[in-house]
Parts: structure tokens; sequence; C-alpha cells
């Protein structure tokens, strides 16, 4: 009788230790995989002029735009100067990494430059499978060509 109980006591210590190593292995692995799935924060350079733009406010924006005749502008004021083409409106890029501007609308066209994560942007036309989008960067005279469905438009400007 005695070596029936230890036997059982054997079995039920060793069952509970393979339970508390799985659950230990499991928390283990949702933990990892949380802090792997977050995108990190963008870096900031003291030369990448969106990080200018962003982080400083209408101050450091009104320096940075050349075609700003008063240095009292706000962003808003120097968007709205421009004209916008029948057919374009202004939108924000929502994609977290930022966009590849190309050179044409399609995978294999050139890298020209790019366009940061929030930054203002012009939409003036949508390819016909609505898969790219051409624009223009509020920030002066970039102009190329960005994927589809990464910009949201900007509502009452």
């Amino acid at each position: 009788m005695n070596s029936i109980y230890s036997v059982f006591k054997f079995l039920v210590g060793f069952l509970l230790a393979i339970v508390l190593m799985a659950g230990a292995s499991v928390a283990a692995a949702l933990y990892f995989a949380a802090k792997l799935t977050t995108v990190p924060e963008r870096p900031v350079f003291p030369n990448d002029k969106t990080a200018q733009i962003a982080g400083a406010g209408a101050k450091s924006t009104a320096k940075a735009s050349p075609v700003s005749t008063s240095s009292d502008a706000a962003p808003s004021d120097a968007a709205s100067e421009k004209p916008l083409e029948p057919g374009a409106y202004r939108a924000l890029v929502t994609q977290p990494i930022g966009l590849i501007l190309r050179d044409s609308g399609n995978r294999d066209s050139n890298r020209i430059g790019g366009v940061g994560y929030k930054e203002k942007v012009v939409v003036l036309e949508d390819s016909p499978d609505k898969e790219w989008q051409r624009i223009r960067v509020e920030d002066g005279n970039r102009e190329g060509w960005v994927k589809g469905g990464n910009t949201e438009k900007v509502e009452g400007e």
C-alpha cells in the first residue's frame, strides 16, 4: 500500500512539474511575442527635416520652410497659400514606417525619396487600379508615387 502511494505521489508531482514548466514557457513566449510585435519609436536625427517639423512646432517650421515670407506663419497658413489642382486633396501619411517615394507607379520603379509618418502631402491622382497614388509633399518640391491606401484624407482644409 505504501509503494502505491509513493508511485501516485511521484506521478502527481511529475505531472504538476510538467504543467508548471509548460505554463511558464507559454507565458515567456507570449511576453516576447508582445515585445517583438510593437513598432519601435522612429529615431530622430539632427538633419532629419521631418523630425524637426513634427517635433519643434510652428516656430521651427517657419525656419525650415523657405516659401514662407512671415516668420509668424503657422504650417496650415503656408499650406493653404498654394491652391490645389482639380481633384487633388490634402492627406496625412498613416503608415508608421513611412512611405517610399517612387518615380512611377509600380514596384520596379526607381526610389527617389521617402515620406515620413504623419507628414502632410497632397494627393494629386490615383492610378486606375487604386494601387498607387501620385503625391506632392507639402514641404516643397518633392513629388512622386507611393503605394495606395497609406494616406488619410484631411477634412476641413
